[in-house]
C-alpha cells in the first residue's frame, strides 16, 4: 500500500507565510506517480484542486492562488511541497495531499488521498 502524509499546517496571522509537505511511503515502488497536487476544503465548501504537478512537470495553479502559492516536486525524496505566501483568511481550509498513476502490481489506476491538515489564517 501506499500512503500520503502532509505536514506543515497551523494558525498563522494574514500576510504570512506556511510551507506544506507531503511525504510518499509504502509500496512507493509499484505505484507509478503521474499526478499529484494539493487540494482544499473549507467549511461549507466543495473540495478544490490549488495546485497540481502533471507529467512532462506540467503544472496547474487555481487562480485564487496564483501568485501567492508555489507547488514543488521532489522525486527522489517521494515529497509534494506546497509554499504558501500572503495568506489570507480566505485560505483557511484543510489541504490535503493528492497521488493519481498506476499500481504497477496490480496494473491498474490508484489514487491516494492523506488525512489533510488544518491551515487557518487570522486576520
Amino acid at each position: 500500500q501506499v500512503q500520503l502524509e502532509e505536514s506543515g499546517g497551523g494558525l498563522v496571522q494574514a500576510g504570512g507565510s506556511l510551507r506544506l509537505s507531503c511525504a510518499v511511503s509504502g509500496s512507493t515502488h509499484t505505484f507509478s506517480i503521474n499526478d499529484m497536487g494539493w487540494y482544499r476544503q473549507a467549511p461549507g465548501e466543495p473540495r478544490e484542486l490549488i495546485a497540481g504537478i502533471g507529467t512532462g512537470d506540467s503544472r496547474y495553479d487555481a487562480p485564487s492562488v496564483k501568485g501567492r502559492f508555489t507547488i514543488s516536486r521532489d522525486i527522489d525524496k517521494n515529497t509534494l511541497d506546497l509554499q504558501m505566501n500572503r495568506l489570507k483568511p480566505e485560505d483557511t481550509a484543510v489541504y490535503s495531499c493528492n497521488a493519481e498513476g498506476v499500481d504497477l502490481a496490480r496494473r491498474g489506476y490508484l489514487e491516494v488521498w492523506g488525512q489533510g491538515t488544518q491551515v487557518t489564517v487570522s486576520s
